[in-house]
């Protein structure tokens, strides 16, 4: 199987929720090759670039990130293409792809989404009846490009 690391690099001017500042992460150089070698301290919060939600997220007695099994994001996938989808993706933009999913699938939902420097407040996300359409289908995982 071939991989595809489709994780965003982390800095200090990425965009994040909302712009709000105290979110953005704070790098620290701690030691340099001056000092025997060079490190640094990473400040982020839990959602900054390219994260996991854990169910407990959204769900009161949902599993934690740290009892999820990293093979649950690892394995053969497919990419619908949502770049016409305006505001939200609903059950019905996923409909037209119901043959193709299948059971245990990891989706990765591409969008008119894209990197950027600035939090974009009008960016496409997965709506509920989105999300319990693919939680019918049984889906392994599910991603985004927000």
């Amino acid at each position: 199987m071939k991989l595809h690391d489709i994780s965003l690099t982390i800095s200090e001017d990425m965009a994040v929720y909302r712009d709000k500042e105290e979110k953005k992460p704070k790098i620290e150089i701690t030691r340099t090759l001056k000092d025997g070698s060079n490190e640094s301290k990473i400040y982020i919060e839990s959602h900054t670039g390219t994260h996991a939600d854990a169910p407990y997220h959204m769900l009161q007695k949902g599993k934690k990130i740290d009892s999820l099994n990293l093979s649950s994001f690892i394995g053969e996938c497919i990419v619908l293409d949502l770049t016409n989808a305006k505001g939200s993706i609903k059950k019905q933009d996923l409909q037209k792809y119901e043959d193709k999913i299948k059971k245990g699938d990891i989706v990765l939902l591409k969008t008119k989404n894209k990197p950027e420097n600035k939090f974009n407040f009008e960016f496409v996300y997965l709506e509920k009846s989105g999300a319990d359409f693919l939680s019918a289908k049984k889906i392994k995982l599910v991603g985004i490009d927000n």
